[in-house]
This record gives structure tokens, C-alpha cells and sequence, in this order.
């Protein structure tokens, strides 16, 4: 998994954070949902494809960590 982390901080950091004025889209809508503001379904996609990228992120450095920390196995 390595070899995604690259990827995983280019596309957290250009597709995860547009529009990057006035503010991040992903910022607004995760202080949207912070805040209890009805949010109608086309936000809701808008989260999932603006968080997409961030989710990805935290799998690969998951990976990355937990990848080096193996516990040696009994046999």
C-alpha cells in the first residue's frame, strides 16, 4: 500500500479540498453536518465526493502503519 500514498495525498489534497476559496467545499459541508443543517441529497454527494479522497488517505496510512508494527506470529 505503499506505493498509493502518494496518490492518496495528491488527490486529499487538489479533489479533497476544491473549491479552495472562500473556503474548502469538504470543510463547509463537514460544518454543515457539525452544525444540524438539513442538507438536501445533491450535498450529500458532494461530501461523499469531496471526502472520498480523505477516506482513501487514512486507509493507505493505516496500512502503511499498521504494516509496520506486525506482531510476529506463534507457531
Amino acid at each position: 500500500m505503499k506505493k498509493y500514498l502518494k496518490i492518496a495525498i495528491i488527490s486529499s489534497l487538489t479533489l479533497g479540498l476544491a473549491p479552495f476559496s472562500p473556503e474548502p467545499h469538504i470543510w463547509k459541508q463537514l460544518m454543515n453536518l457539525w452544525n444540524g443543517r438539513s442538507m438536501p441529497g445533491m450535498d450529500w454527494l458532494d461530501l461523499f465526493m469531496h471526502g472520498a479522497p480523505w477516506i482513501f488517505l487514512i486507509i493507505v496510512l493505516a496500512s502503511v502503519v499498521f504494516k509496520k508494527r506486525k506482531l510476529p506470529t506463534k507457531r
